[in-house]
């Protein structure tokens, strides 16, 4: 079958691995490569904590288990793997505790992906510049976020993980760049791992395996570019192909015209933000909401009688499942009724509220079963940008009823972390991973990371064993 679908866009493959072959670090406005650098930070941390994680670590012991030449750093361990094997275990740590960044509109995390990409790249290859990172990682976030945003929701709510799917993009267009390779070879490198790409939603309700999308769409990544290196082929129209492309599988009802809207001129990596609280970003709208609730009205948790929540469809598909806390961390984390309920509790919804030892808590699953959740028809028409608001109503023991709606969540595009609060979340997750002294100098170093020339001093700390 060789026509095009009206539907789909004519050439995007070929176009958009065009601009990642051939993006340069003097391409790049600075602004995009301010953002770059607070991924870079942000990702850190979230793979430093991540590799402290049992899920995390059981990948860690089959990749060890096969004892391959040592060309990357195992981040956090000391130790040493190949490229494929040290993205697999870096990039599931980075995505192992809901903390990595987020693009909203194409639902995936590219920090995770891109990352310990660029970096195992540049350890391979000698310890590459600043600069080289900079520019492979945004041809990655560039690349990738187009093919979620053509995605549409579509895909999610057929139940495909966007960070396993789209995400693989990322991970491609980003190892493609780190290797040179011109525009022929990436866009074989693109149809490779569009062959790759996978990941069921169903895993939010209690499996590890949601961890490891990021890891193997990584990892594909990596597969891929070095294949195309080889003349290995791809499916040259892999995103535009009408019978078994990318988006006509996967979606059904792509947006084909944002595979290269803008392309070069609009930044994608612009609207990535950065995660307050270790739970999935569509709820931290009524996360916020409720603690200014009750901030505002010096509410404690034993003072409300209940709190319903109203959604869009997407969130509540993927958020407003009943809780059970045999489902593990995972599953809390991507609950609605639990997250609530510790934020509520206690204030906060970070890294020690998601623990074992709070999954069956008696005090979190009653004011949980005090939440109540609905799709909003008013938030779904304001249209897909507004997918992550929330209206929320607290109805307090004395009779009051609290109304709040929060359009965008903190850390989003319309209403984003400021720097210093990107870098106080680090240091945060970090206390448990790194010195002080070492801490403070990876800050440094990513915050001039566009000045080195070689990036080994930051590598030998991601490598070094973390202090857990």
């Amino acid at each position: 079958m060789t026509t095009t679908s009206p539907s789909l866009l004519p050439h995007a493959t070929r176009d958009l691995a065009a601009f990642s072959s051939r993006l340069q670090y003097s391409d790049i406005p600075p602004q995009v490569v301010e953002r770059i650098k607070l991924s870079v930070l942000d990702t850190i941390g979230c793979c430093l904590f991540g590799i402290t994680l049992p899920w995390t670590r059981m990948v860690l012991d089959m990749v060890e288990s096969e004892g391959c030449l040592a060309h990357a750093a195992l981040f956090g361990t000391g130790r040493s793997t190949s490229i494929s094997n040290a993205v697999l275990v870096n990039s599931t740590a980075a995505h192992a505790f809901e903390l990595d960044d987020l693009h909203k509109e194409s639902m995936f995390h590219s920090g995770s992906l891109t990352t310990p990409v660029a970096l195992a790249f540049a350890e391979a290859r000698g310890m590459s510049s600043g600069k080289d990172i900079i520019t492979a990682m945004v041809a990655g976030y560039e690349v990738g976020t187009r093919v979620g945003n053509a995605s549409t929701t579509e895909l999610f709510l057929r139940g495909f993980h966007p960070q396993g799917t789209a995400g693989v993009f990322s991970a491609a267009a980003t190892a493609a760049r780190a290797l040179n390779l011109d525009a022929a070879h990436t866009q074989h490198a693109l149809g490779i791992v569009g062959s790759q790409a996978g990941g069921l939603m169903a895993a939010q309700e209690g499996a590890m395996v949601k961890r490891l999308h990021s890891g193997r769409a990584a990892q594909s990544g990596v597969y891929a570019a070095l294949l195309a290196q080889r003349g290995f082929t791809g499916i040259t129209d892999v995103l535009e192909a009408p019978y078994g492309g990318f988006l006509s599988s996967l979606s059904g009802k792509p947006n084909a015209q944002k595979l290269t809207a803008g392309l070069g001129t609009v930044w994608e990596t612009l609207k990535v933000g950065y995660k307050p609280h270790a739970a999935v970003a569509a709820i931290h709208t009524a996360l916020d909401a409720l603690a200014a609730i009750m901030r505002g009205h010096k509410l404690a948790a034993g003072d409300i009688a209940s709190v319903d929540v109203g959604l869009s469809h997407p969130t509540h598909v993927h958020c407003a499942w009943p809780y059970q806390p045999q489902g593990g961390i995972m599953a809390a984390q991507m609950n609605l009724y639990y997250s609530m309920a510790v934020m509520a509790l206690d204030g906060a919804a970070f890294v020690d509220q998601y623990s074992e030892r709070r999954l069956a808590d008696p005090e979190v699953l009653a004011f949980a079963s005090r939440v109540h959740a609905h799709v909003d028809p008013a938030i779904d028409a304001m249209g897909g940008e507004f997918r992550h608001a929330s209206r929320l109503t607290v109805a307090t023991n004395d009779g009051r009823r609290i109304n709040l709606e929060m359009l965008h969540r903190r850390g989003s595009p319309e209403n984003p972390l400021a720097p210093a609060d990107v870098v106080h979340k680090f240091r945060n997750v970090m206390r448990s991973c790194l010195s002080p002294a070492r801490m403070e100098r990876v800050i440094d170093l990513v915050q001039s990371l566009e000045e080195l020339d070689n990036t080994g001093e930051l590598i030998g700390i991601l490598g070094a064993p973390t202090a857990s």
